[in-house]
């Protein structure tokens, strides 16, 4: 499994790297897909691709096809991954684009920090 390199102030990296640290995600039971993140820096792209296996989530830095890509703005995706922006409210402004079956990004959105939101995990 790919780990991304994280600084205390990339709320990408932290976001990938809190996701691969594994463990079954309730709030993903009924959930099954891949999708990849292309997060956009000038020329160069930083991907990761999460893989949701009803609770069970991966990720890797791998490049492969998914059943959703997302392309976000680094600068954006930041504000996305810390809690300050909503995901889904970025796809309805034209902000951040999806590609494929986008109902995955609808439930990966609940893994994002926001008011009142904690990730659940069980052992």
């Amino acid at each position: 499994m790919g780990r991304a390199r994280t600084t205390p102030t990339d709320p990408t990296g932290a976001f990938f790297d809190a996701l691969a640290a594994g463990g079954r995600v309730r709030l993903l039971d009924n959930a099954k897909g891949t999708a990849r993140f292309d997060i956009v820096d000038g020329r160069k792209v930083a991907r990761w691709l999460v893989t949701v296996d009803n609770g069970e989530v991966s990720v890797s830095r791998r490049n492969d096809s998914a059943d959703c890509v997302i392309r976000a703005d680094k600068t954006l995706f930041a504000e996305i991954a810390s809690g300050r922006k909503n995901a889904v409210a970025a796809v309805l402004r034209g902000d951040l684009a999806v590609d494929g079956d986008w109902r995955l990004l609808v439930r990966i959105q609940r893994l994002f920090p926001g008011k009142g939101r904690a990730r659940r995990r069980t052992a």
